[in-house]
């Protein structure tokens, strides 16, 4: 069962940063625990198998260091960077920004993401990578928004299913701001909609 964690008080969060984050959804000892359980699974799932991780650039990169460490198989590891965040939240047209460099024909690839969140990024990754002809792919994200999904598609792994929240921290930003933080919190509204006249 994929935890389903609840919002602590902003006491939680560093002084400097309370008027920018209401509080901490995920605390750094919960993301820890959720990382080695999810290597675990994985490692089941891919014993004895020739495979390539995939990484989407530039959110998972806390999550994917965590996670590799923790799987005691031999594995490859590229990265994809594609984007359909501009500056703040608004959706732009779904972009490339680097593509992969290893050849994953015939090879077992798994795909980690940092968000599964409307399902449009991870549904064109997973698009353009059979187009290259994996023997098959699985997908892994930390947190899992299944209250926005707007394509069908569903993580093989998720770390967390959170509830419609702005998160940012352990890797996800805002402004390409946050990504630094040691836990997953939520952006004051403040932060990321307009004022009101």
């Amino acid at each position: 069962m994929i935890p389903k964690p609840v919002l602590q008080p902003s006491t939680r969060v560093p002084a400097r940063l309370r008027e920018e984050v209401r509080g901490v959804l995920i605390t750094r000892v919960q993301i820890a625990r959720r990382v080695r359980e999810l290597a675990r699974e994985i490692e089941r799932d891919f014993q004895g198998r020739d495979f390539v991780v995939v990484s989407l650039l530039n959110g998972t990169v806390m999550f994917l260091a965590d996670l590799i460490r923790h799987l005691n198989l031999p594995l490859r590891l590229d990265f994809m960077g594609v984007s359909s965040y501009r500056e703040g939240t608004s959706a732009r047209e779904l972009f490339y920004t680097k593509e992969l460099r290893l050849d994953v024909r015939g090879r077992d690839v798994l795909l980690v993401d940092d968000i599964l969140d409307t399902g449009k990024t991870l549904a064109s990754v997973l698009a353009k990578l059979r187009e290259l002809k994996p023997r098959r792919i699985k997908t892994c994200v930390l947190l899992d928004k299944p209250s926005r999904r707007v394509e069908a598609v569903r993580a093989n792994y998720a770390g967390f299913e959170i509830p419609d929240l702005f998160v940012i921290g352990y890797g996800l930003d805002y402004a390409e701001r946050y990504r630094n933080l040691p836990f997953v919190g939520v952006l004051h509204e403040r932060m990321y909609l307009p004022a009101a006249d």
